[in-house]
């Protein structure tokens, strides 16, 4: 999909898009109607368009990715597990077998290579910068979301925040929330993990006080979603979307800037920190189900703002889940599965459920071969990227479904005695994590689930599964209609 607008009329032909006509205040009714909507039936929960927010000209979408549906056909595919099969498929180290296998490969891998491009596709002109505000410069005219009744003001939920270190020029490309301080003041709320954060450092050491960076609101769906992809610091999230969307991203030069940005985006706001300059930013309703305390953040002062002639306002809430960023992190659990497969080939399966808010809780399946087997994945995974900061991790054999919360959570109950299988280290947590005594720094658990191996000190029999007799189940299946049940 080219832009926002695309995808939103894909939503409304496949009614999965309600338009909301009636007047609504951005001050806490829109996150009340999206909250009831994002715990609502299937049937019920949609993407919202309110066309008439109170004080403001633009329309406002939200929850547009809140469903498994909806998340998938943002990322080009009708199911979120085709992310996993098909990057699997791509990156599978094993030989072709054959001339028909080899030239297939090789096929797919031209196709990457022809959506990510050897870099970004520069246009002169796009709709984004139909209007260039620089002298007149105000947030105002956006219907940016007071969305609990504690957050320290109307907070930016939905970015793509444009920065590049200071040394390297390497873009990093984050969705950092940023409060509103006043009509052309911002904070940049980037996590001490993250690559925004790390660009604010770097320009510590070398003195640089004025860090040019761009908030991109809209553009196509691909792109809107990698700004919350946890890529490696030096690989671009603009490559990721190219790839997504079978096509590179357009970018278009910044007015006041050395920065591009999405061309078909809706809206930009261009402008830079100085990482010595701080204000309190928070509280702020997080995905946690918390409110974040306040802490110091680095201002954002605009420079310029450029947009559509009629833009669109994308923003989302966060809060208890399930909201609309459970299916956000879904997408990114399934793409990334066989990322994590390379290095550790004898995970089957991950699930970060929507109760563990994606840090606090992973279940994991594997197909155990040796003493000590689970230990050395739940290792593995403490030692791969953001999955370091994962608090607990569940580690289960090859025949559990762990996307199956209630099999899994009769597994790891029953499977497990506390004093021998548990692991339990301090470590990196999340920096949103209130329950550390310390900040982003606490006790984090592994807990070896499987079925245990006489080497592993295990010295009774291990029992067998409950299971019907196949033979038995194919004859029920064969009657089953006649049985009148």
């Amino acid at each position: 999909m080219k832009d926002l607008r695309e995808f939103i009329k894909l939503l409304e032909a496949r009614e999965q898009l309600q338009r909301i006509e009636h007047p609504v205040s951005a001050y806490l009714e829109i996150s009340e109607i999206t909250d009831r909507i994002s715990k609502s039936p299937e049937s019920d929960n949609k993407a919202l368009l309110f066309e008439n927010v109170t004080g403001s000209a633009v329309p406002l979408l939200i929850n547009a990715f809140g469903s498994h549906q909806r998340m998938a056909w943002a990322l080009g595919v009708d199911e979120l597990e085709e992310l996993n099969l098909r990057l699997a498929k791509i990156i599978d180290p094993r030989l072709p077998d054959g001339l028909r296998q080899m030239i297939g490969k090789g096929q797919e891998l031209l196709d990457v290579l022809r959506s990510v491009g050897m870099g970004p596709k520069k246009v002169k002109r796009g709709p984004v910068q139909n209007i260039v505000e620089t002298e007149n410069i105000s947030l105002d005219f956006m219907p940016i979301l007071h969305s609990w009744p504690d957050d320290a003001a109307p907070f930016i939920t939905l970015p793509q925040v444009i920065t590049r270190d200071p040394r390297t020029n390497t873009r990093n490309v984050g969705m950092y929330r940023l409060q509103v301080v006043d009509h052309k003041t911002l904070l940049l709320h980037w996590q001490r993990h993250k690559g925004g954060a790390e660009h604010a450092r770097v320009a510590q050491v070398i003195q640089d006080e004025k860090i040019p960076a761009a908030v991109v609101l809209g553009g196509d769906p691909a792109s809107m979603w990698c700004a919350s992809a946890p890529l490696p610091p030096d690989i671009d999230e603009y490559l990721l979307a190219g790839y997504l969307r079978g096509s590179p991203v357009e970018f278009i030069d910044c007015i006041s800037q050395p920065l591009e940005v999405p061309a078909n985006a809706e809206i930009v706001i261009e402008g830079y920190f100085n990482p010595n300059e701080h204000l309190p930013e928070g509280p702020f309703g997080d995905h946690t189900g918390y409110y974040t305390p306040v802490e110091p953040f680095p201002a954002f002062h605009v420079t310029a703002i450029t947009h559509r002639s009629e833009p669109i306002y994308p923003t989302t809430i966060v809060g208890i889940p399930p909201m609309e960023d459970v299916y956000m992190g879904k997408a990114t659990e399934r793409l990334f599965l066989p990322l994590i497969r390379l290095f550790l080939p004898e995970i089957i399966d991950v699930n970060m459920p929507a109760e563990g808010v994606f840090h606090n809780l992973v279940l994991v399946s594997m197909k155990k071969r040796f003493p000590g087997h689970a230990r050395k994945v739940i290792s593995g995974l403490w030692g791969l990227g953001l999955l370091s900061l994962s608090k607990a991790i569940v580690v289960m054999d090859d025949w559990v479904d762990v996307q199956n919360l209630s099999q899994a959570a009769w597994q790891a109950l029953g499977n497990v005695d506390w004093s021998k299988d548990v692991i339990h280290i301090d470590g990196p947590v999340d920096h949103l994590d209130h329950a550390s005594y310390q900040h982003s720094f606490g006790g984090k658990i592994g807990i070896d689930a499987t079925a245990k191996l006489p080497e592993e000190g295990y010295l009774r029999e291990w029992p067998k599964v409950v299971q019907m007799d196949p033979s038995v189940k194919a004859r029920i299946d064969e009657i089953w209609d006649d049985l009148g049940i």
